[in-house]
Protein backbone atom coordinates (compact mmCIF):
# COMPACT_ATOMS: atom_id res chain seq x y z
CA UNK A 1 0.00 0.00 0.00
CA UNK A 2 1.28 3.49 -0.83
CA UNK A 3 1.00 5.19 2.55
CA UNK A 4 3.17 8.10 1.37
CA UNK A 5 0.52 9.38 -1.05
CA UNK A 6 -2.20 9.01 1.57
CA UNK A 7 -0.08 10.93 4.07
CA UNK A 8 0.69 13.73 1.61
CA UNK A 9 -2.97 13.95 0.65
CA UNK A 10 -4.12 14.33 4.25
CA UNK A 11 -1.20 16.12 6.00
CA UNK A 12 0.91 19.02 4.65
CA UNK A 13 4.38 17.53 4.25
CA UNK A 14 3.04 14.08 5.02
CA UNK A 15 3.97 14.26 8.72
CA UNK A 16 3.58 16.51 11.74
CA UNK A 17 7.32 17.11 12.03
CA UNK A 18 9.44 17.89 8.97
CA UNK A 19 12.13 15.54 10.28
CA UNK A 20 9.66 12.68 9.71
CA UNK A 21 9.06 13.68 6.09
CA UNK A 22 9.80 11.27 3.22
CA UNK A 23 12.55 13.60 1.95
CA UNK A 24 14.59 12.84 5.08
CA UNK A 25 14.89 9.11 4.38
CA UNK A 26 16.03 6.76 1.62
CA UNK A 27 13.37 5.35 -0.66
CA UNK A 28 13.44 1.93 1.06
CA UNK A 29 12.62 3.35 4.49
CA UNK A 30 9.27 2.30 5.95
CA UNK A 31 6.71 4.87 4.80
CA UNK A 32 4.73 4.55 7.99
CA UNK A 33 5.15 2.80 11.34
CA UNK A 34 2.63 0.89 13.36
CA UNK A 35 4.23 0.29 16.77
CA UNK A 36 7.35 0.37 18.89
CA UNK A 37 8.67 -1.64 21.82
CA UNK A 38 12.03 -1.28 23.51
CA UNK A 39 14.53 -0.22 20.85
CA UNK A 40 12.49 -1.57 17.93
CA UNK A 41 9.75 -0.23 15.66
CA UNK A 42 7.44 -2.12 13.31
CA UNK A 43 5.58 -1.22 10.16
CA UNK A 44 2.00 -2.38 9.38
CA UNK A 45 3.39 -5.51 7.70
CA UNK A 46 5.17 -6.47 10.96
CA UNK A 47 8.65 -5.76 9.57
CA UNK A 48 10.83 -4.89 12.56
CA UNK A 49 13.68 -2.38 12.62
CA UNK A 50 16.22 -1.66 15.31
CA UNK A 51 15.65 2.06 15.76
CA UNK A 52 18.20 4.82 16.35
CA UNK A 53 15.72 7.59 15.57
CA UNK A 54 13.84 6.99 18.86
CA UNK A 55 10.92 9.30 18.10
CA UNK A 56 13.16 12.24 17.21
CA UNK A 57 15.06 11.73 20.50
CA UNK A 58 11.90 11.88 22.62
CA UNK A 59 12.28 8.26 23.80
CA UNK A 60 15.45 7.61 25.80
CA UNK A 61 14.45 4.63 27.95
CA UNK A 62 12.53 2.57 25.41
CA UNK A 63 9.28 2.45 23.50
CA UNK A 64 6.23 1.35 25.49
CA UNK A 65 8.08 1.06 28.81
CA UNK A 66 5.60 -0.67 31.09
CA UNK A 67 6.22 1.20 34.35
CA UNK A 68 5.96 4.60 32.67
CA UNK A 69 2.96 3.70 30.54
CA UNK A 70 1.08 2.29 33.52
CA UNK A 71 1.64 5.51 35.48
CA UNK A 72 0.25 7.50 32.56
CA UNK A 73 -2.75 5.15 32.20
CA UNK A 74 -3.55 5.48 35.92
CA UNK A 75 -3.57 9.27 35.64
CA UNK A 76 -5.71 9.15 32.52
CA UNK A 77 -8.26 7.08 34.44
CA UNK A 78 -8.41 9.90 37.01
CA UNK A 79 -9.82 12.20 34.35
CA UNK A 80 -6.66 13.28 32.48
CA UNK A 81 -7.66 16.96 32.14
CA UNK A 82 -9.64 18.65 34.89
CA UNK A 83 -11.30 22.03 35.37
CA UNK A 84 -8.81 23.26 38.00
CA UNK A 85 -5.10 22.37 38.48
CA UNK A 86 -4.61 18.71 39.27
CA UNK A 87 -2.61 17.07 42.03
CA UNK A 88 -0.23 15.51 39.51
CA UNK A 89 0.32 18.95 37.97
CA UNK A 90 1.55 20.29 41.32
CA UNK A 91 3.58 17.17 42.07
CA UNK A 92 5.29 17.33 38.67
CA UNK A 93 6.13 21.01 39.08
CA UNK A 94 7.62 20.48 42.53
CA UNK A 95 9.54 17.42 41.32
CA UNK A 96 11.05 19.37 38.41
CA UNK A 97 12.00 22.32 40.63
CA UNK A 98 13.70 19.91 43.02
CA UNK A 99 15.76 18.39 40.22
CA UNK A 100 17.05 21.43 38.33
CA UNK A 101 19.20 23.78 40.42
CA UNK A 102 18.52 26.97 38.42
CA UNK A 103 14.74 26.63 38.57
CA UNK A 104 12.36 28.38 40.98
CA UNK A 105 9.20 28.07 38.89
CA UNK A 106 8.07 25.98 35.93
CA UNK A 107 5.26 26.01 33.41
CA UNK A 108 4.41 22.94 31.36
CA UNK A 109 3.36 22.74 27.73
CA UNK A 110 3.23 20.08 25.02
CA UNK A 111 6.14 20.87 22.69
CA UNK A 112 9.55 22.46 22.65
CA UNK A 113 8.77 25.23 20.18
CA UNK A 114 6.11 26.65 22.46
CA UNK A 115 8.40 26.47 25.48
CA UNK A 116 11.35 28.23 23.83
CA UNK A 117 9.10 30.94 22.36
CA UNK A 118 7.66 31.47 25.84
CA UNK A 119 11.20 31.90 27.16
CA UNK A 120 11.91 34.52 24.50
CA UNK A 121 8.70 36.38 25.37
CA UNK A 122 9.64 36.42 29.05
CA UNK A 123 13.11 37.74 28.22
CA UNK A 124 11.69 40.53 26.08
CA UNK A 125 9.19 41.45 28.79
CA UNK A 126 11.85 41.38 31.51
CA UNK A 127 14.40 43.48 29.62
CA UNK A 128 12.18 45.69 27.50
CA UNK A 129 14.39 44.76 24.54
CA UNK A 130 13.56 42.96 21.30
CA UNK A 131 16.68 41.46 19.68
CA UNK A 132 17.33 37.72 20.10
CA UNK A 133 20.82 36.24 19.67
CA UNK A 134 20.71 32.54 18.89
CA UNK A 135 23.41 29.94 18.25
CA UNK A 136 23.95 29.43 14.52
CA UNK A 137 25.26 25.85 14.68
CA UNK A 138 22.22 24.49 16.49
CA UNK A 139 19.55 23.70 13.93
CA UNK A 140 16.18 24.19 15.61
CA UNK A 141 14.70 26.19 18.47
CA UNK A 142 11.08 26.88 17.51
CA UNK A 143 8.57 26.89 14.66
CA UNK A 144 7.69 30.49 15.56
CA UNK A 145 8.66 33.51 13.47
CA UNK A 146 11.41 34.85 15.74
CA UNK A 147 13.46 31.74 14.90
CA UNK A 148 12.29 30.63 11.44
CA UNK A 149 12.93 34.18 10.19
CA UNK A 150 16.61 33.53 10.89
CA UNK A 151 16.63 30.55 8.50
CA UNK A 152 16.27 30.42 4.69
CA UNK A 153 12.52 29.79 5.14
CA UNK A 154 11.33 33.40 5.39
CA UNK A 155 8.15 33.17 3.33
CA UNK A 156 5.19 34.39 5.39
CA UNK A 157 7.35 36.04 8.06
CA UNK A 158 7.43 39.79 8.69
CA UNK A 159 10.57 41.85 8.07
CA UNK A 160 10.52 42.93 11.73
CA UNK A 161 10.71 39.31 12.91
CA UNK A 162 13.59 38.64 10.53
CA UNK A 163 15.50 41.72 11.65
CA UNK A 164 15.07 41.06 15.37
CA UNK A 165 16.93 37.74 15.45
CA UNK A 166 20.66 37.44 14.85
CA UNK A 167 23.18 34.66 15.41
CA UNK A 168 26.56 33.85 16.95
CA UNK A 169 28.79 30.77 16.87
CA UNK A 170 29.16 28.01 19.43
CA UNK A 171 32.52 27.92 21.25
CA UNK A 172 33.31 31.39 19.86
CA UNK A 173 32.69 33.93 22.60
CA UNK A 174 34.15 36.68 20.40
CA UNK A 175 31.28 36.25 17.95
CA UNK A 176 28.77 36.93 20.74
CA UNK A 177 30.80 39.84 22.05
CA UNK A 178 30.66 41.39 18.58
CA UNK A 179 26.85 41.13 18.61
CA UNK A 180 26.68 42.82 21.99
CA UNK A 181 28.74 45.68 20.56
CA UNK A 182 26.69 45.78 17.35
CA UNK A 183 23.38 45.92 19.24
CA UNK A 184 24.17 47.95 22.37
CA UNK A 185 21.39 47.72 24.95
CA UNK A 186 19.12 45.95 22.44
CA UNK A 187 19.64 42.21 23.02
CA UNK A 188 16.89 40.70 25.16
CA UNK A 189 18.28 37.20 25.36
CA UNK A 190 20.89 34.73 24.22
CA UNK A 191 19.42 31.35 23.23
CA UNK A 192 21.51 28.21 22.80
CA UNK A 193 21.75 24.54 23.65
CA UNK A 194 24.37 23.68 26.29
CA UNK A 195 25.85 21.17 23.85
CA UNK A 196 25.00 19.58 20.54
CA UNK A 197 27.81 18.05 18.47
CA UNK A 198 30.51 19.13 20.91
CA UNK A 199 30.97 20.28 24.49
CA UNK A 200 31.78 23.84 25.57
CA UNK A 201 35.46 24.59 25.11
CA UNK A 202 37.77 25.03 28.05
CA UNK A 203 40.31 26.86 25.93
CA UNK A 204 42.01 26.55 22.59
CA UNK A 205 43.53 23.19 23.51
CA UNK A 206 40.34 21.62 24.89
CA UNK A 207 37.45 22.30 22.54
CA UNK A 208 35.16 19.54 21.37
CA UNK A 209 34.65 16.34 23.34
CA UNK A 210 36.86 14.14 25.45
CA UNK A 211 35.44 10.98 23.84
CA UNK A 212 35.27 9.08 27.13
CA UNK A 213 32.40 6.99 28.43
CA UNK A 214 32.08 9.43 31.33
CA UNK A 215 33.20 13.00 30.80
CA UNK A 216 36.16 13.71 33.10
CA UNK A 217 36.80 17.37 32.42
CA UNK A 218 35.05 18.62 35.57
CA UNK A 219 33.58 21.54 33.63
CA UNK A 220 31.83 22.93 36.66
CA UNK A 221 35.12 23.60 38.47
CA UNK A 222 37.79 24.01 35.76
CA UNK A 223 36.22 26.98 33.92
CA UNK A 224 35.69 29.37 32.58
CA UNK A 225 34.27 27.24 29.81
CA UNK A 226 32.38 28.70 26.85
CA UNK A 227 28.97 28.51 28.57
CA UNK A 228 30.34 30.16 31.69
CA UNK A 229 31.72 32.94 29.48
CA UNK A 230 28.29 33.37 27.90
CA UNK A 231 26.66 33.50 31.33
CA UNK A 232 29.12 36.16 32.52
CA UNK A 233 28.66 38.25 29.38
CA UNK A 234 24.88 38.13 29.75
CA UNK A 235 25.06 39.22 33.38
CA UNK A 236 27.39 42.09 32.52
CA UNK A 237 25.03 43.48 29.88
CA UNK A 238 21.65 42.67 31.43
CA UNK A 239 20.83 40.00 28.85
CA UNK A 240 18.65 37.01 29.76
CA UNK A 241 20.60 33.76 29.43
CA UNK A 242 18.37 30.99 28.00
CA UNK A 243 19.53 27.38 27.76
CA UNK A 244 17.46 25.09 25.56
CA UNK A 245 17.78 21.62 27.11
CA UNK A 246 15.25 19.90 24.86
CA UNK A 247 17.86 17.35 23.82
CA UNK A 248 20.48 17.55 26.58
CA UNK A 249 18.02 17.44 29.46
CA UNK A 250 17.93 14.04 31.23
CA UNK A 251 20.49 12.67 28.77
CA UNK A 252 23.68 14.50 29.72
CA UNK A 253 22.87 14.49 33.45
CA UNK A 254 19.79 13.96 35.63
CA UNK A 255 20.09 17.61 36.69
CA UNK A 256 20.57 18.79 33.13
CA UNK A 257 23.65 19.61 31.07
CA UNK A 258 23.71 22.95 32.89
CA UNK A 259 24.79 21.06 36.01
CA UNK A 260 27.51 19.14 34.16
CA UNK A 261 28.90 22.33 32.65
CA UNK A 262 28.59 24.49 35.76
CA UNK A 263 26.16 27.22 34.70
CA UNK A 264 22.85 28.59 35.98
CA UNK A 265 20.72 29.98 33.16
CA UNK A 266 18.10 32.60 33.86
CA UNK A 267 15.57 30.53 31.92
CA UNK A 268 15.79 26.97 30.64
CA UNK A 269 13.54 24.80 28.51
CA UNK A 270 13.17 21.02 28.62
CA UNK A 271 11.24 18.42 26.63
CA UNK A 272 12.05 15.29 24.61
CA UNK A 273 13.35 12.90 27.30
CA UNK A 274 11.21 14.39 30.07
CA UNK A 275 8.54 11.71 29.79
CA UNK A 276 9.94 8.98 27.51
CA UNK A 277 7.84 9.92 24.51
CA UNK A 278 4.79 11.45 26.16
CA UNK A 279 4.09 15.04 25.14
CA UNK A 280 5.65 17.06 27.95
CA UNK A 281 7.84 20.15 27.68
CA UNK A 282 8.38 23.15 29.91
CA UNK A 283 9.82 26.60 30.37
CA UNK A 284 11.40 27.19 33.78
CA UNK A 285 13.74 29.53 35.59
CA UNK A 286 14.28 32.38 38.00
CA UNK A 287 11.28 33.46 40.04
CA UNK A 288 11.59 37.16 39.23
CA UNK A 289 11.39 36.40 35.50
CA UNK A 290 8.90 33.54 35.55
CA UNK A 291 6.42 35.34 37.78
CA UNK A 292 5.95 37.99 35.09
CA UNK A 293 3.42 35.50 33.76
CA UNK A 294 1.62 35.25 37.08
CA UNK A 295 -1.65 36.87 38.22
CA UNK A 296 -1.38 37.62 41.95
CA UNK A 297 0.48 40.94 41.80
CA UNK A 298 -2.27 43.53 41.61
CA UNK A 299 -1.52 46.65 39.59
CA UNK A 300 1.45 45.23 37.70
CA UNK A 301 1.34 44.90 33.92
CA UNK A 302 0.75 41.29 32.90
CA UNK A 303 2.65 39.09 30.50
CA UNK A 304 0.35 36.62 28.79
CA UNK A 305 2.65 33.63 29.04
CA UNK A 306 1.51 30.08 28.25
CA UNK A 307 -2.19 29.30 28.40
CA UNK A 308 -2.78 25.88 26.91
CA UNK A 309 -5.78 23.66 27.54
CA UNK A 310 -3.71 20.49 27.32
CA UNK A 311 -0.42 21.77 28.78
CA UNK A 312 -0.95 20.05 32.11
CA UNK A 313 -2.57 16.85 30.87
CA UNK A 314 -2.35 14.40 33.74
CA UNK A 315 -1.22 11.39 31.72
CA UNK A 316 1.91 13.09 30.39
CA UNK A 317 2.87 14.61 33.73
CA UNK A 318 2.43 11.28 35.48
CA UNK A 319 4.70 9.79 32.82
CA UNK A 320 7.26 12.52 33.62
CA UNK A 321 7.22 11.62 37.32
CA UNK A 322 7.49 7.91 36.51
CA UNK A 323 10.36 8.60 34.11
CA UNK A 324 12.24 10.45 36.85
CA UNK A 325 11.55 7.57 39.27
CA UNK A 326 12.90 5.11 36.71
CA UNK A 327 16.03 7.15 36.09
CA UNK A 328 16.76 7.52 39.78
CA UNK A 329 16.65 3.73 40.14
CA UNK A 330 18.32 2.59 36.90
CA UNK A 331 21.68 3.66 35.39
CA UNK A 332 20.02 5.17 32.32
CA UNK A 333 22.33 8.12 31.79
CA UNK A 334 25.47 6.12 32.53
CA UNK A 335 24.33 3.59 29.94
CA UNK A 336 23.74 6.27 27.29
CA UNK A 337 27.30 7.53 27.79
CA UNK A 338 28.94 4.09 27.76
CA UNK A 339 26.93 2.65 24.86
CA UNK A 340 27.50 5.81 22.84
CA UNK A 341 31.26 5.75 23.42
CA UNK A 342 31.41 2.10 22.31
CA UNK A 343 29.25 2.85 19.28
CA UNK A 344 31.48 5.73 18.16
CA UNK A 345 34.57 3.55 18.56
CA UNK A 346 32.98 0.64 16.68
CA UNK A 347 31.80 2.78 13.78
CA UNK A 348 35.21 4.39 13.36
CA UNK A 349 37.00 1.05 13.72
CA UNK A 350 34.85 -0.54 11.03
CA UNK A 351 35.23 2.50 8.77
CA UNK A 352 39.00 2.16 9.03
CA UNK A 353 38.83 -1.60 8.44
CA UNK A 354 36.85 -1.05 5.23
CA UNK A 355 39.12 1.77 4.08
CA UNK A 356 36.45 4.47 4.20
CA UNK A 357 37.54 6.41 7.30
CA UNK A 358 38.29 9.42 5.09
CA UNK A 359 34.60 9.52 4.13
CA UNK A 360 32.66 8.19 7.12
CA UNK A 361 33.26 9.40 10.67
CA UNK A 362 31.41 9.02 13.96
CA UNK A 363 31.97 11.60 16.68
CA UNK A 364 30.20 13.81 19.21
CA UNK A 365 29.33 13.74 22.87
CA UNK A 366 29.26 10.08 23.87
CA UNK A 367 25.67 10.14 25.12
CA UNK A 368 24.52 11.69 21.83
CA UNK A 369 26.79 10.66 18.93
CA UNK A 370 26.54 11.68 15.31
CA UNK A 371 28.04 10.53 12.02
CA UNK A 372 29.17 12.39 8.92
CA UNK A 373 29.59 11.33 5.30
CA UNK A 374 31.90 13.32 3.03
CA UNK A 375 32.88 13.12 -0.64
CA UNK A 376 36.37 12.99 -2.15
CA UNK A 377 36.77 16.74 -1.59
CA UNK A 378 35.84 16.47 2.07
CA UNK A 379 32.44 18.14 1.57
CA UNK A 380 29.26 16.77 3.21
CA UNK A 381 27.61 14.23 0.92
CA UNK A 382 23.83 13.78 1.27
CA UNK A 383 24.01 10.99 -1.32
CA UNK A 384 26.47 8.95 0.73
CA UNK A 385 24.49 9.60 3.89
CA UNK A 386 21.38 8.34 2.11
CA UNK A 387 23.25 5.27 0.88
CA UNK A 388 24.44 4.49 4.41
CA UNK A 389 20.90 4.74 5.73
CA UNK A 390 19.54 2.73 2.80
CA UNK A 391 21.91 -0.19 3.39
CA UNK A 392 21.40 -0.14 7.16
CA UNK A 393 17.65 -0.44 6.57
CA UNK A 394 18.29 -3.47 4.35
CA UNK A 395 20.02 -5.00 7.37
CA UNK A 396 17.10 -4.15 9.65
CA UNK A 397 18.52 -1.01 11.32
CA UNK A 398 16.88 2.41 11.05
CA UNK A 399 19.65 4.97 11.68
CA UNK A 400 18.73 8.37 10.22
CA UNK A 401 20.78 9.83 13.09
CA UNK A 402 21.92 8.36 16.41
CA UNK A 403 19.55 8.68 19.36
CA UNK A 404 20.27 6.20 22.13
CA UNK A 405 17.99 4.54 24.64
CA UNK A 406 18.40 2.38 27.72
CA UNK A 407 16.98 -0.52 25.68
CA UNK A 408 19.93 -0.42 23.30
CA UNK A 409 21.83 -3.25 24.96
CA UNK A 410 24.28 -5.99 23.92
CA UNK A 411 22.05 -7.76 21.35
CA UNK A 412 21.32 -4.40 19.74
CA UNK A 413 24.99 -3.48 19.64
CA UNK A 414 25.82 -6.79 17.96
CA UNK A 415 23.03 -6.34 15.41
CA UNK A 416 24.25 -2.82 14.68
CA UNK A 417 27.82 -3.97 14.12
CA UNK A 418 26.67 -6.69 11.71
CA UNK A 419 24.57 -4.16 9.80
CA UNK A 420 27.49 -1.73 9.65
CA UNK A 421 29.79 -4.38 8.21
CA UNK A 422 27.40 -5.22 5.39
CA UNK A 423 26.69 -1.54 4.79
CA UNK A 424 30.32 -0.48 4.66
CA UNK A 425 31.03 -3.09 2.01
CA UNK A 426 28.55 -1.35 -0.31
CA UNK A 427 29.72 2.08 0.84
CA UNK A 428 33.31 1.26 -0.18
CA UNK A 429 32.18 0.13 -3.62
CA UNK A 430 30.15 3.32 -4.00
CA UNK A 431 33.28 5.37 -3.33
CA UNK A 432 35.10 3.38 -6.00
CA UNK A 433 32.35 3.13 -8.64
CA UNK A 434 30.21 6.18 -7.91
CA UNK A 435 27.36 6.46 -5.43
CA UNK A 436 24.69 6.72 -8.14
CA UNK A 437 25.33 3.09 -9.08
CA UNK A 438 24.16 1.91 -5.64
CA UNK A 439 21.72 4.57 -4.45
CA UNK A 440 18.06 3.81 -5.12
CA UNK A 441 15.94 6.94 -5.30
CA UNK A 442 16.85 10.54 -4.47
CA UNK A 443 19.28 11.72 -1.83
CA UNK A 444 17.88 13.15 1.37
CA UNK A 445 17.43 16.93 1.50
CA UNK A 446 18.05 19.47 4.26
CA UNK A 447 14.97 20.47 6.28
CA UNK A 448 15.88 24.15 6.15
CA UNK A 449 15.95 24.72 2.39
CA UNK A 450 14.25 27.63 0.67
CA UNK A 451 12.75 25.64 -2.20
CA UNK A 452 11.29 22.15 -2.40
Amino acid sequence: MNYQQRLLSAIPGGAHTYSRGYDQYPSNAPQILDSGKGAYVRDPDSNAFLDYGMALRAVHIGYAEDAIDEAAFAAIRQGNNLTRPSMVELEAAERFIGLIDSVDMVKFTKNGSTAVSAAVKLARAFTGREVVARCAEQPFFSFDDWFIGNTPLTRGITKESIQNTTSFHYNDIASLERLVDEYPGQIACVVLEPSATECPSLGSDQSGCCGLEVCNRAYATQGPNFLQQVEALCKKHGIVFILDEMITGFRWHLKGAQHLYGVKPDICTFGKAMANGFAVACVAGRRDIMQLGSIEFEGTERVFLLSTTHGAEMGGLAAFIATMDYMENKPVIQHLWSYGARLIAMLNHQAAAFGIAHSFKAAGVACSPYYTTTDSEGKPSPALRTLFSQEMIKAGVLMPWIALSYRHQEPEFAKTEQAVQSTFGIYRRALEDGVDKYLVGPAIKPVFRKYN
